[in-house]
């Protein structure tokens, strides 16, 4: 007997929706803050499984909408290339000859705050957010930055070598909050997880006595220049991050020079900071840093100048990469997102056609529009998307968050700079929420996992949809979509050897894969 090939498709579709791997659905809260975060405890969270079986040439799609949907997913038939089906008149069309950057991956900061509010948590409750973000049913964080002693997102100011004139480096000691909290997340993160974690570390101020203001907070930089036992000793203080984190089983892909090294040139900066120029970074690299991490063994870590505003590009990485003592020990350049309104995307493109050897990671990033979250903001999410795809499309090999988790607060933060976060806890209450950030983060991370390969993706019309495609190392085709808009758009994919059609939601974020 002969079965309709449509009939088999939809016999397909009930198999697949009745499946036990199947997503475990948000529930929902609503705080008027124009969309829903996703409500979990100990007993219950949310997950998205994008392994389940689909049939044969069809496309796999996970919505999430501003009116509530999170990863919804459904199921497309593939056609082959025909005038026929070009039948929207917005088209988008995929060209696998021409390929670009390899995707290195998207993650979040394991902050003081960050780690604070998750072991604030039951240990259930702790697990089902790790899980949210590293599990096989989450997002699938693949990158994990590490402040190297205190920041901001810390309740108190601390280094790791406090004690005055210590150029041996005798007293140097990790922290209670590396021991207490930083150390167990990480090791909770990598039982967890089923993918190689790659950790970057950054700084965000030496020592008091080792600066120029005797202070961790303001203007100020290190004493003395580039070979002197100032900045001997600041390379080794990196190293020694190194030692003793090895020493509980952690070894770092990367490290940035120093956060946002601009705030240290301001008087106005309120929290730990360092000051360096381009010409000062690229002379404690070659004179300093560079030697110091060959000579400790870790000359396999990526080392990332900048790791400030793309306002400094290009020209921070053309003084830096001018000089080739510099040059060979740097690997990529790090940028943030702060104040992308002065210069535009194009920035990251003109320094990769610079420097196509260096790789550019977007560093860091949150909203801070309000002073603490807004739970259930879509507008927030948007931004979170929006500057993904700007950053991919320009050459960036991957885009990672700031704090992971804060309170209902947006902290703690010792300087009282608080900011939002993609996960909020509620300690009291033992549970967390996920905001529309963390949803339209998960978009990306959890599909476009580490080797993928951006491919050229371009519309016929001018509007406002924004996306971007890879083909992963699998081989699946990967098309997330942005809609920011309040209209639905119908467009037509295509991708040789298929195209396929859908109407893109109002307000609403697509991934689309297919074989």
């Amino acid at each position: 007997m002969r079965i309709d090939k449509n009939i088999l498709f939809y016999l397909c579709l009930i198999i697949i929706k009745t499946s036990a791997d199947s997503d475990a659905p948000c529930i929902s809260r609503d705080y008027g803050h124009g969309s829903v975060v996703c409500v979990c405890n100990a007993t219950y969270c949310d997950t998205v499984v994008s392994t389940r079986p689909v049939p044969f040439q069809s496309v796999s799609i996970y919505s999430s909408t501003k009116s509530g949907s999170r990863f919804d997913f459904g199921v497309q038939k593939l056609f082959g290339l025909s005038p026929s089906i070009n039948t929207n008149p917005t088209v988008i069309t995929l060209d696998f000859e021409k390929r670009y950057q390899m995707i290195k991956g998207f993650g979040g900061a394991v902050t003081d705050a960050a780690t604070i509010n998750m072991m604030s948590l039951s240990a259930k409750t702790r697990e089902n957010l790790l899980r949210s973000y590293f599990g096989v049913k989450g997002i699938e964080y693949n990158i994990g930055r590490v402040p190297i002693a205190s920041c901001d997102y810390s309740t108190h100011e601390y280094t790791y070598l406090d004690t005055p004139n210590d150029f041996n480096l005798t007293t140097f000691a990790l922290a209670k909050e590396d021991m207490d909290y930083k150390i167990p997340i990480l090791k909770h993160i990598y039982n967890i997880t089923a993918k190689p974690i790659s950790l970057y570390a950054s700084s965000w101020s030496a020592p008091a006595w080792m600066k120029t203001n005797d202070n961790e907070i303001g203007r100020g930089w290190l004493k003395g220049q580039a070979g002197d036992e100032y900045h001997k000793t600041w390379a080794k203080y990196y190293t020694k991050f190194f030692d003793e984190y090895k020493k509980h089983g952690f070894e770092f892909w990367g490290m940035t020079v120093q956060n946002e090294p601009s705030n240290g040139l301001l008087t106005s900066c309120s929290w730990q900071c360092l000051g360096f120029t381009a010409e000062t970074e690229r002379d404690f690299i070659k004179t300093d840093l560079g030697p110091e991490m060959h000579n400790a063994g870790y000359e396999k870590i990526k080392i990332m100048i900048l790791d400030d505003q793309r306002m400094f590009l290009p020209t921070w990485p053309k003084i830096v990469f001018g000089d080739k003592e510099a040059e060979k020990y740097v690997s990529g350049v790090g940028v943030h997102w702060y104040w992308n309104w002065l210069v535009g995307p194009t920035v990251l493109a003109d320094t990769h056609n610079a420097f196509p050897d260096k790789f550019i990671l977007a560093t860091e990033a949150c909203n801070k529009d309000s002073p603490g979250p807004d739970l259930g903001s879509w507008d927030d999410g948007v931004k979170y998307s929006n500057d993904i795809l700007d950053n991919l499309n320009n050459w960036a090999v991957g885009w990672v968050d700031w704090n992971m988790c804060l309170d209902i607060n947006g902290g703690p933060n010792w300087a009282k700079n608080y900011d939002d976060s993609p996960i909020i806890a509620n300690a009291t209450a033992d549970e967390f929420y996920k905001q529309p950030m963390f949803y339209h983060l998960g978009h990306f991370s959890k599909f476009l996992p580490e080797g993928s390969v951006r491919i050229h993706s371009s519309a016929n019309t001018e509007g406002p949809l924004k996306f971007v495609a890879a083909v992963t190392p699998s081989k699946q085709t990967v098309l997330v979509v942005l809609n920011p808009s309040s209209d639905e758009i119908p467009i037509t994919v295509m991708g040789k050897p298929y195209s396929f059609n859908y109407t893109i939601p109002a307000d609403s974020i697509q991934t689309f894969t297919w074989n």
